[in-house]
């Protein structure tokens, strides 16, 4: 029985460090110094593009988000602009009534009762006359190529979703940004070695990708991460999926724990949903993508019942085997480790190694806390825009 539970225990510490550690090696190896390998648009010959954006109470950055789209090099004559505003109850409207009077390329569409980003999007792309949908969010800004870069590997048929590349700004001394900085960078390039290797990217981060219209497929309404549920789609179907370093976007990234671990939380359920829904295609679909779904997405959504199991199994061995109660010991220091760099922090002790394991572990917090929630069962997908450095 404990050769069982030694066994049990260093399988699931294993997973753990394979799927943060391991994995990634393995991809930057195997990719090396490839690009993606893909024929693209010349700049005369670009389709039809929509972007769609859903915004609620985005008064402090829709004129802003507006403005860097318009600013863009893409053709102006191909280009439409479809924004939903979800019941907004600041200025938003107002500011957007305004751009539309102005620009004959901006259509609006108000709603007058909170609906959720998905099923905004789901109507917006009724209404768009584009071959390629972008979809994109209210504080993502891009810079003036973005549209291009993302629009260009569709000359491709096999090309089905591009990602472009998030680029953090508002860094701060205090708080997490510096945490989800390099949590964001590091998935950059996880996600880029996916897409030369197999064009099997796992996801795009959300804030701006690209998609053909015609594998466009309605999120269900009550799904909390929809760009999750239209990227595996679009690899269900049989097209790639892919990140392009060039298509650079801008986000001022989180910084506040709280409204973090909030957001973590509703997206730590909506991927339970995704896993539900997909959990096929762990053994279906295009080259790649079985293992990259297991590797990158599935071990890592389990982490938190694997740190569990690891932390019973070491308690238990250790009443024999004193190694695994010092293994136990240590598991322990690492659970507690938010409320040290919360006492440190209040009496002025900065320190950054801790916070990068309390950044950790709050987020694996924040995935049992979303697991909960989803066997809870949910009801709708009508979401608070995170707080970030802006304010």
């Amino acid at each position: 029985m404990m050769i069982a539970f030694q066994l049990i225990f260093w399988i699931c510490l294993s997973l753990v460090f394979y799927s943060y550690v391991l994995f990634p090696v393995i991809l930057n190896l195997l990719a090396g110094k490839r690009k993606i390998d893909a024929s693209s648009f010349s700049k005369e010959n670009l389709p039809m593009v929509s972007v769609l954006l859903a915004a609620y109470n985005e008064e402090k950055v829709i004129g802003d988000k507006i403005s860097s789209v318009l600013k863009s090099k893409y053709p102006t004559n191909k280009l439409e602009i479809l924004v939903g505003s979800d019941a907004s109850t600041d200025t938003t409207n107002a500011v957007l009534q305004e751009l539309e009077k102005n620009t004959s390329s901006i259509k609006l569409f108000l709603y007058e009762e909170r609906k959720g980003k998905p099923r905004i999007i789901n109507q917006l792309a009724k209404e768009a006359r584009g071959e390629i949908l972008v979809i994109t969010d209210a504080n993502v800004m891009l810079e003036t190529n973005t549209l291009y870069e993302l629009i260009k590997y569709f000359k491709e048929e096999r090309t089905g979703l591009v990602d472009s590349r998030m680029i953090n700004t508002g860094i701060k001394k205090e708080g997490i940004s510096r945490q989800e900085k390099f949590y964001i960078s590091r998935e950059v390039l996880i996600k880029h070695n996916e897409s030369v290797l197999w064009g099997s990217m796992m996801g795009p981060f959300g804030g701006c990708y690209a998609l053909r219209k015609s594998l466009y497929r309605p999120v269900p309404d009550h799904f909390l991460v929809d760009d999750f549920f239209i990227n595996m789609v679009v690899l269900k179907l049989g097209a790639n999926c892919i990140s392009n370093m060039q298509a650079k976007v801008y986000e001022d990234v989180s910084n506040i724990p709280r409204e973090e671990y909030r957001r973590k939380k509703r997206i730590s359920a909506g991927n339970f949903q995704n896993l539900a829904m997909f959990r096929s295609m762990l053994f279906r679909g295009k080259r790649g993508v079985g293992f990259c779904f297991f590797s990158h997405k599935i071990i890592r959504w389990i982490v938190p019942f694997l740190a569990i199991i690891t932390l019973a199994t070491s308690i238990v061995i250790g009443l024999s085997v004193k190694l695994y109660l010092i293994l136990a010991l240590i598991q322990i220091l690492v659970i507690v480790a938010p409320l040290i760099e919360y006492i440190l922090r209040k009496i002025k002790i900065q320190s950054i190694p801790l916070r990068f394991i309390t950044h950790f572990v709050l987020m694996n917090m924040a995935l049992l806390a979303g697991f909960f929630r989803y066997i809870g069962g949910i009801k709708n997908n009508v979401w608070q825009p995170t707080r970030r450095n802006q304010d």
